[in-house]
Order: C-alpha cells, then structure tokens, then sequence
C-alpha cells in the first residue's frame, strides 16, 4: 500500500487528498471503490500545509460537499501521484511488452529469429526513452534505433481499409501510426492504405472491428 496524493485545480485553486495509489488507480478506471482508495476524510487545498478547504469552497467548485464525490472526481479527472516504484514498475512492463512484440515480428538480415537476451541487451544499449504510449505504437521506433546497432528487419503488410463515416473519428488516432495514404470520400467513408507488422494484424483487426463492429472492408495489398 502506496500513500500519495491525487490534486485537482478548479477555478485556479487547488485541491488535494491523500489516497491509496493502487486503488485510486483502480477508481481513475472505473473499476476501484472510493471508499477504500480515499485515506482520510479532508479535502485540503494544500496537504503538506495542512490547509482544509471550506464546505463553501467545496461546493463552489465540485457542486456538493460529499467527500466521496468529491475524492472521485478529483482521482478521475486530476492527478494521481505516483511513486518511483509504481513508475519503474510500469516501464519494466512496458519494455516486457515491446521486447515481446520484437520477437515476435523481427529477423536478422537472415531471416532467423532473434534471441530474447539479445534484444533484451540491444535495447538497453540504444538507451531509448519509453513513454506512456502503447507498446505496439513505440515498436517501430524502437526498431528504427535497433537498426543503428544490429541488423534487424520486421515482416509488413500492406492493406486497404475503407471505414464507414460514423466511426471514422473513433478510428483515425489507432490507424494514423501506420497510414502511408488516404483518401475522404463524398459519401464521408475514409479509404486509408497502411503498413503494418504482420505480427500485429489480426490483433490490429481486431482492435478495429471492435470499434466498427465488424463494418470495416479490408483487402490485403501485394507489394
């Protein structure tokens, strides 16, 4: 159990608790219990100063004076603090992932597999930063880094997706990391042409037809 604090501003003031990381963590998704994540009963506008924030101020700002309330919109739409721990943690898993991702879509100039201590040492000889970005959206990066030090290739594939107008603003940001061309059409159907891992399509497909339930033509180009 981590004790940190979650803060909001509201109005130019601050507002602060003193939470559970791993159960706020849990509310911020929309699965957790408030109660067990919020660890004392004050809503403060600074913690460290002990400052409380009055009913009035509370109710200005959040539109009620419940704690529990008021505790979940601020773990929800504000920050949660997290601790070096929780954050080293998450990139060993993050790193896991994409270290996953490689073995599974990369070669040598060969065509042979690499080994996973390999690109486990590799990666950590290329220091490339990480960030919060899903595994299979950093991979290319990572690749692009790994070719300054070792011979690596990924197997693509080329396709055509035409995705109906009503799930076009769903689908642009999952699509746009591997876009090469697009076209919008009059009826407002977008008809987009991508290269991807062929590791990743059926999961890719998946992901989309998820979203489109199922609407999305696909065609697979011959390159």
């Amino acid at each position: 159990m981590s004790s940190v604090e979650a803060r909001m501003k509201v109005k130019g003031k601050s507002y602060e608790i003193s939470v559970d990381l791993d159960e706020a963590l849990k509310v911020r998704n929309g699965q957790g219990n408030i109660s067990s994540a919020l660890q004392t009963q004050e809503i403060y506008h600074d913690i460290k100063k002990g400052t409380r924030v009055a009913k009035e101020d509370l109710q200005e700002a959040f539109g009620t004076t419940d704690v529990y309330e008021i505790a979940k919109q601020i773990i929800q739409k504000g920050e949660v603090q997290k601790t070096q721990e929780y954050r080293d943690e998450e990139k060993e898993k993050k790193v896991k992932q994409i270290v996953q991702l490689i073995l599974k879509n990369a070669t040598d100039q060969h065509g042979r597999p690499y080994t996973e201590d390999r690109i486990k040492t590799a990666i950590h000889e290329i220091h490339f930063n990480f960030d919060n970005r899903p595994a299979e959206r950093q991979m290319p990066d990572v690749i692009s880094k790994l070719k300054e030090i070792i011979p690596i290739k990924v197997e693509t594939k080329r396709v055509k997706l035409t995705i109906p107008a009503q799930y076009t603003g769903h689908t642009y940001g999952i699509i746009q990391e591997y876009k090469e061309s697009e076209e919008w059409l009059s009826n407002g159907n977008l008809v987009v042409i991508l290269n991807l891992p062929a590791g990743l399509l059926m999961e890719f497909y998946d992901k989309l037809n998820s979203i489109t339930h199922g609407s999305i033509q696909s065609e697979e180009i011959s390159t």
